[in-house]
């Protein structure tokens, strides 16, 4: 366990302990029992955690591995492991991975080694992989707890640059006096190469006669950590490699790391005091003629150097600035900036790359980068600031420019993904409300889509639909998907005959990267019922007043695009006023989170709204505001509402034989239906219309025929079923022809009329609008 410990990262080590345990886990509590814990414990983890078997197929991977590399989880499992290594190193990573097959250890992966993970938007980034050995009944899983070093490198990079600036030599110890970092000076000063240095004890830059009083002074120095010069009022001698001595001073600072005490010792040879005073020189001479302006200034901000580029941006000369307050290059509005940031001097802190507004002497407003650092006394007290300022107008303009050409583009395309998207017809009757939000990063655009289908016969389609992945390809793939459901839908077809169609027509748009999911219900006002049909769409929630939420029951069925599915459909009757809830996964997908918890979320959160009577479009801004408090981090969203319509006014259905006679009988029960409703208006029109239909269907079909007469307050609607599957189609018949033109009269005389297949045949139907809403439209 202590060597496990050694490799792994630090905040895991309890983590991989429980591991070790699950085998006592296993046989105290069973399999299960500690499966559940392992998980528990790998999501506890605060690194990303990625479980591989011994051929480099990811098996397991924790939250914290989603967010890393922007993955969702089920885009992990059951891919390899090189999906997430670079390009340029998966062929040496596969070796490696196989050679750590046969030589099991618990140890950090490439030791000495840079490594860099690539995320899913194609980003590298460095890291730290920790390998652990997993033996199990199925075989070896290696478990590799991988975390984002890019803040540490990032720090390094910059302390190796600060230290390599320092004028002195800079030696840094740990608590027990041996060098861990130095810098060019130092190897210039004493004569070794860096790599003679790292590792070795710092007494070996001490003389001789010194060694045994500076192990002790670095012992007590332990004990009382505080920045100051070392051997105070004593001479101090450091020893070259040649073995010559020569006269230093020696400032100390204890560095409290992750690691222990680290001690940084800047050393300067004072016997060469006038060639430091050269170097001094020449690096007046380099501030002198630097590009950027730098300034000097005491701790109560009054200006003591003035180079020639701050002549340059501020306008005043050295003998103007010298003596005055910084506060005359400020705002009038930003003189509590310029307080605040003395303030933070005097307190010894460096303010790196603020970026802030400064008057000119003429009155211009700049855009300036500013970075300052307090200057110290030889005892390190903070005795003043220097002050290096760049202007930054030029790269602030062009950042506005961006800026105004990205929301340009961002417009465009949203303009596009609404083109794309449609906008669904008001539909009389039925009660909706829809919301759309275009994801947060990118252009915006993305796969999402619906749409409110008017099917006829009092009949309407709802399509909801997902095209995983963002971007313009997302999107065109989303509109060729709408056009064509919509089209499909507009025939009357089933929705797994829609389906099937759809599937099909993803697959001829050979897009292999996408993942499309559909939901498709058709609502049938009269009788209440849903028929669904859902290729791997999120479920369709159900909300009726004084019941809570349901999930509407629907067949599992894969996605479209996989090709060889038999997509199956489920008809449920749902009570009055009941409302569909439907949605994409961008509104319970959110970063971070877990989908099951958000979509528990979502249904506690309509169940609370189902107890009161709040309009649709009330309970579509409360769920986006309960589940999206954010307004960035999310995928583009969708959320759409159907109310079931209101029962029709009155219906009457019948059945006749497919014999001539039933033309006469259907049309004298649809003549004393008509009169019991007192619909006298338009029952000529509907009883010869009647008769066309009856006609080819007893002609053409198989009985027995339904006759079902629905009514509402704008209209009747007749549907004439029966057992054939053919489908009739308007034709122009000849002029000495006896038939031909039954259809062509019910297009010229009804005010809508379809045709959908039926599992049993077909239903031909017709409508007629009441006189009132003839006026009314």
């Amino acid at each position: 366990m202590s060597d496990l410990a050694e490799v792994v990262p630090p905040g895991c080590t309890d983590v991989v302990e429980e591991v070790c345990r699950c085998g006592v886990d296993e046989a105290a509590g069973g399999p299960r029992a500690a499966e559940e814990r392992f998980r528990g414990l790998l999501e506890a983890a605060p690194d990303a955690m990625v479980i591989v078997d011994d051929t480099g197929v990811i098996k397991l991977v924790n939250a914290q591995t989603e967010a890393l590399f922007g993955y969702g989880r089920e885009e992990l499992l059951g891919r390899p492991v090189e999906l997430l290594v670079p390009g340029r190193f998966r062929a040496h990573h596969t070796e490696h991975r196989n050679s750590y097959a046969h030589n099991q250890q618990v140890r950090p992966m490439g030791a000495g080694l840079d490594l860099y993970g690539l995320r899913k938007d194609g980003t590298e980034f460095p890291v730290e992989i920790s390998l652990s050995p997993l033996e199990t009944a199925d075989g070896l899983l290696v478990s590799a707890a991988v975390r984002d070093v890019s803040e540490r490198k990032a720090a390094e990079e910059r302390f190796r640059g600060l230290l390599e600036a320092a004028p002195d030599a800079m030696v840094i110890v740990d608590d027990t006096g041996v060098i861990k970092l130095v810098n060019a000076q130092t190897e210039a000063l004493f004569g070794y190469g860096r790599e003679e240095l790292l590792g070795r004890p710092v007494e070996l830059l001490v003389p001789g006669r010194f060694r045994a009083h500076h192990t002790e002074h670095r012992n007590s120095y332990a004990h009382n950590q505080q920045v100051r010069p070392m051997g105070a009022g004593l001479d101090l001698y450091g020893l070259r490699k040649d073995g010559t001595e020569f006269p230093v001073e020696i400032s100390l600072s204890p560095l409290e790391t992750a690691d222990g005490l680290l001690v940084s010792a800047a050393v300067r040879d004072v016997s060469e005091r006038k060639a430091a005073e050269e170097r001094i020189n020449e690096l007046a001479a380099l501030v002198e003629s630097s590009q950027d302006a730098i300034l000097a200034k005491t701790l109560d901000g009054r200006i003591t150097y003035w180079n020639a580029a701050a002549q340059r941006l501020y306008g005043y000369t050295s003998a103007q600035a010298v003596g005055r307050h910084v506060s005359i290059l400020a705002p009038p509005d930003r003189g509590d900036e310029i307080s605040e940031l003395l303030e933070r001097l005097c307190q010894g802190a460096k303010v790196e790359h603020f970026e802030t507004l400064r008057v000119t002497r003429s009155g211009d407003l700049l855009d300036v980068d500013v970075t300052l650092w307090p200057t110290r006394a030889p005892d390190g007290t903070v005795i003043g600031a220097c002050a290096i300022v760049r202007d930054i107008s030029d790269r602030k303009r062009a950042e506005a420019e961006l800026t105004e050409l990205y929301e340009q583009q961002r417009h465009i395309a949203l303009t596009l993904q609404r083109s794309l998207m449609g906008t669904p017809p008001a539909i009389p009757g039925l009660a909706t409300a829809s919301r759309y939000l275009p994801a947060t990063q990118g252009a915006g655009v993305g796969g999402d889509w619906f749409d409110l289908i008017p099917l006829g016969a009092g009949r309407v389609g709802v399509l909801i639909g997902d095209v995983m992945g963002r971007g313009l390809e997302a999107a065109a793939v989303m509109g060729q998907l709408r056009s064509a459901a919509h089209a499909l839908a507009k025939t009357g077809m089933q929705p797994r005959q829609l389906m099937q169609a759809l599937d099909t027509v993803v697959a001829d748009l050979d897009v292999p990267d996408q993942l499309v999911t559909c939901c498709y219900l058709v609502i049938a006002a009269d009788t209440g019922e849903v028929t669904v049909c859902s290729a791997g769409h999120l479920p369709v929630l159900v909300t009726v007043p004084g019941e809570g939420v349901q999930t509407l029951p629907a067949p599992v069925n894969a996605p479209l695009g996989v090709g060889d599915v038999v997509y199956e459909q489920c008809c449920t009757t749902l009570t009055r006023g009941a409302t569909l809830v439907l949605y994409t996964d961008g509104l319970i997908e959110t970063p971070g989170g877990d989908i099951e918890d958000q979509l528990t979320e979502l249904i506690e959160t309509l169940d609370k709204l189902a107890t009161g009577s709040p309009g649709l479009e009330a309970v579509a801004d409360h769920v986006l505001a309960t589940l999206l408090p954010d307004a960035d981090g999310h995928d583009d969203v969708t959320l759409l509402l159907t109310q079931l319509p209101a029962a029709p006014l009155a219906t009457a259905t019948t059945d006749l034989p497919a014999l001539p006679q039933s033309v006469s009988a259907g049309r004298d029960f649809l003549g004393r239906v008509l009169d019991e409703w007192a619909l006298t208006d338009r029952a000529d029109d509907a009883c010869l219309l009647l008769s066309e239909v009856l006609t080819n269907a007893v002609q053409h079909a198989q009985g027995p025929i339904g006759l079902h007469i629905c009514r509402t307050d704008i209209e009747l609607t007749i549907e004439i079923g029966d057992r054939s599957p053919h489908l009739p189609q308007p034709r122009t018949a000849a002029e000495d022809a006896e038939s031909g033109r039954g259809l062509l009269l019910v297009r010229a005389l009804a005010d809508d009329w379809g045709v959908r297949p039926t599992d049993e045949g077909k239903t031909t139907w017709f409508s007629l609008k009441s006189a009132q809403a003839h006026q009314d439209g």
